[in-house]
């Protein structure tokens, strides 16, 4: 039987691992900037390299599958060295088609570290869930705070096309995992007797449906802000370091804001967390679009708060409705949120395109208002 004892030091360890991973994941956006500037892009163009990122998302479930049958701790290792790699030569990168290669490689790691990891914080968590969840996710969120501060820090020392410097350290962390995960007993047997059978229940059917829609409406303001704010504050008159740090405020507020919430949905329940979030971050976002100046960065906090703090209580509900098969489960999860965040960045760039940031960023908060019907469709108490 599992038990409901919350084991801190491993989940820690776990959590660990996904900042590790998440710090060289998040280069992308902070010096789009420059790779804009060298490469000629379009913000459509910058949206379509979203898509080819995701596109290996689409191998979630099959990853979620393997991690349900076998054991899968090298996953958790090799990942952030294979991050570490392409993503420390994005500066390198002499054209689009190169950059898009690079990304879509890490998207691959992405879907091998982050498919299997949810499940073992799962089963480490006891009776903990939306807890586990939390420190989890703190991980992926505080690398984001740090992860444009490192990039742009590699850049102010060795310029764009020196930052493939920067690749010793995520290697060396990687090895730190390999003597410590090598021999976690990270074994097959997650899965209940049920997990046998081939594909998605039924009963899991009807969720992933409305988690679909949750998480399309969730996805246009995510993508706005994750993807193109460092070039909207550039727009807006911010110098490449202000704008960097503008991501780096917000990721460093949502770290917060997910450490939080996965405790408080233990208590309050996940529907009601989430309505108040679906409900809030839209006014939020149209208000820091409204702002200037030291308002701005305010703004940037409370949003930080909010925005990120959903991905905990929609990991814990995929974990606890998708008992029978968890890692699938997850799989199918993660597959909706990365290919709909790709496309939401695609629409994202389309309208900055066409109608210029500023626009498109008023136009996802309009959208992201249709959420909240969708939340109050889900499962109330356990």
């Amino acid at each position: 039987m599992k038990s409901k004892q919350f084991k801190t030091a491993d989940v820690t360890l776990i959590a660990i691992a996904h900042f590790v991973h998440d710090v060289y994941s998040s280069f992308f956006a902070p010096i789009l900037p420059l790779l804009i500037e060298k490469l000629g892009m379009s913000y459509f163009t910058v949206g379509a390299l979203s898509v080819v990122q995701r596109i290996p998302s689409l191998f979630n479930p099959l990853v979620g599958i393997l991690a349900d049958k076998i054991s899968v701790r090298y996953f958790l290792i090799i990942a952030p060295a294979l991050t570490t790699i392409v993503m420390s030569l994005l500066g390198v990168a002499p054209n689009v088609f190169v950059l898009g290669a690079l990304l879509f490689m890490m998207g691959v790691s992405a879907a091998l570290f982050h498919v299997p990891g949810p499940v073992f914080i799962r089963h480490l968590s006891g009776d903990k869930i939306g807890r586990g969840m939390s420190f989890y996710m703190l991980g992926g969120e505080f690398a984001r705070t740090v992860g444009p501060l490192f990039i742009l820090g590699g850049v102010y020392l060795w310029g764009l096309e020196g930052t493939w410097r920067l690749t010793p350290f995520g290697l060396a962390s990687s090895l730190v995992l390999f003597f410590r995960f090598r021999h976690m007993p990270i074994a097959p047997g997650l899965h209940t007797k049920k997990a046998e059978s081939k594909g998605l229940p039924r009963h899991l059917l009807r969720f992933f449906l409305v988690l679909l829609a949750i998480t399309f409406f969730r996805a246009i303001m995510k993508s706005a802000f994750t993807t193109f704010l460092p070039t909207y504050m550039k727009t807006h008159g911010a110098s490449l370091w202000v704008s960097g740090a503008s991501l780096s405020i917000l990721q460093f507020a949502g770290a917060a804001g997910t450490f939080a919430a996965g405790p408080i949905s233990d208590r309050i329940g996940r529907r009601r967390s989430l309505l108040i979030i679906a409900s809030v971050t839209p006014v939020l976002m149209w208000l820091f679009i409204i702002s200037s100046g030291l308002w701005s960065f305010i703004m940037l906090i409370i949003i930080g708060l909010f925005l990120f703090a959903s991905s905990p209580i929609l990991l814990a509900l995929v974990q606890e409705v998708g008992v029978e098969r968890p890692a699938f489960s997850n799989g199918v999860y993660m597959t909706m949120s990365f290919f709909i965040s790709s496309l939401a960045a695609l629409a994202i760039g389309a309208v900055g395109d066409r109608f210029g940031l500023t626009t498109s960023f008023k136009f996802a908060a309009i959208i992201a208002v249709g959420g909240i019907p969708f939340v109050l469709l889900l499962p109330g108490k356990k």
